[in-house]
């Protein structure tokens, strides 16, 4: 039997800034730095902001804007070319351990895919960024999976069925560091929806969102799909 056969958690699918990337608070900054461009106060976005993390950015911009689609759209620019800027001034990192975890995870025959909340545009610069580049083989943003971002499961059901790696949405394992990351994974039908703390959120939002776990950081989740399987 091979490696692949014997883990019941085939697919992990893990979020990017918070989770795997150190966010820094750059995606605050970068908010901020959009809200200005556009002449809007962004003292008074921040709050939802940070309830929202997670979300597809172009559907926070929405809300906030009352629904007006073309200055949604300009802000969302704004806001992927602030975030942009932060991550060729050099000012992101991994969180310690996320290389190593998702190199640990494949080892075990695992598929790992890494999801965000932001554009492709954003999350190819991430990935430069890192030198990520080659460390999976899939990676999703909002627009691979019809535009729907989190909290909606898509994202979580597009690496599903696009790396076919598991037979069953409850073989899937979902990480991230937000409410919506977990929503997105229980709503998914994930058998294991971990939270993490390196992130946006604290270890009673992600459970009240549904986390099967909280664990430390991504590091620690290894051992958990291990401690699962058993």
């Amino acid at each position: 039997m091979s490696t692949h056969e014997k883990n019941t958690y085939g697919l992990v699918v893990l979020d990017m800034a918070g989770t795997t990337v150190a966010d820094d608070g750059l995606v605050e900054q970068a908010f901020t730095v959009a809200a200005e461009r556009l002449g809007e106060d962004p003292a008074a976005m921040i709050g939802h902001v940070r309830a929202t993390m997670g979300e597809s950015k172009i559907s926070v911009f929405r809300h906030l804007l009352g629904g007006d689609e073309r200055r949604a759209r300009q802000a969302n620019l704004a806001f992927e070319e602030a975030y942009g800027e932060l991550v060729a001034d050099g000012r992101i990192a991994p969180v310690p351990g996320a290389a190593e975890t998702i190199a640990t995870l494949r080892e075990q025959g695992r598929t790992v895919v890494l999801t965000t909340g932001f554009a492709r545009v954003t999350q190819d610069a991430i990935l430069d960024a890192l030198g990520w580049r080659d460390l999976v083989g899939l990676t999703l943003c909002p627009a691979d999976t019809g535009g729907r971002g989190r909290p909606y499961p898509d994202m979580v059901l597009g690496a599903f069925l696009r790396t076919g790696a598991v037979d069953d949405v409850r073989r899937v394992v979902v990480a991230g560091d937000t409410s919506y990351d977990m929503l997105s994974g229980v709503r998914a039908g994930a058998g294991i929806v971990a939270g993490v703390l390196t992130g946006a959120h604290d270890e009673a939002a992600l459970k009240e969102h549904g986390a099967t776990r909280v664990l430390a950081s991504v590091a620690e989740l290894p051992e958990l799909v291990r401690e699962y399987e058993a």
